[in-house]
């Protein structure tokens, strides 16, 4: 195994559960099935008071943005919520400055709002919900849809689809960081079809 590498999540009121959920899940059982080495999963927030989540699931974040260790990759959630995360300028420096040192950066859903907005997305292809294309066209006129796919990759950023889709983008980056078979080994424990 590789240096473990610190994955971080971004959450915040009115999450999209699953967008979080679902690649937490992924890399903490990718760790777990191999002595914990790979992988340090936790969830970030703009400070350490519980969110409350699409639907109501309240969620503790583990660290804020000021105390939160160094970050290899960072995941940005989709939900409701993003609207407000497009005017809190705390959140989207902090989010440009960690871009700068992360290994990827990665959004789930409605996520990419929040990279378009950084022009982080300019002239490039991106997914996102199939319900916010048309706002991303408003924040990334310059942007490139990619509706007809599940996630999409532009160097060292991803962006993915909506809720699930952000699954198959974390079993993608498990793949491309520990290969075929680290991977394999989580969907197979986690019974997810992967598809072909």
């Amino acid at each position: 195994m590789n240096e473990k590498r610190n994955i971080r999540i971004l959450i915040f009121d009115n999450a999209e559960v699953l967008d979080f959920a679902g690649p937490f899940e992924v890399f903490s059982v990718t760790s777990e099935l191999n002595n914990f080495e790979p992988f340090d999963v936790f969830t970030v927030g703009e400070n350490l008071t519980p969110i409350c989540t699409v639907n109501g699931l309240s969620v503790n974040p583990k660290y804020n943005l000021s105390n939160c260790p160094r970050i290899d990759v960072l995941i940005i959630a989709g939900g409701s919520g993003i609207r407000k995360l497009m005017k809190n300028k705390k959140v989207l420096d902090w989010i440009y400055k960690v871009h700068q040192i992360s290994e990827l950066t990665t959004s789930i859903c409605s996520g990419a709002r929040l990279l378009g907005v950084l022009g982080l997305l300019d002239d490039k292809p991106y997914c996102t919900h199939h319900e916010v294309y048309e706002h991303m066209k408003e924040i990334v006129p310059t942007g490139k849809p990619q509706q007809e796919q599940r996630f999409v990759n532009t160097g060292r950023i991803y962006t993915s689809g909506g809720i699930s889709a952000g699954i198959d983008l974390s079993f993608h980056i498990v793949e491309k960081l520990l290969g075929k078979k680290t991977s394999t080994q989580t969907a197979t424990y986690m019974e997810y079809d992967r598809g072909k």
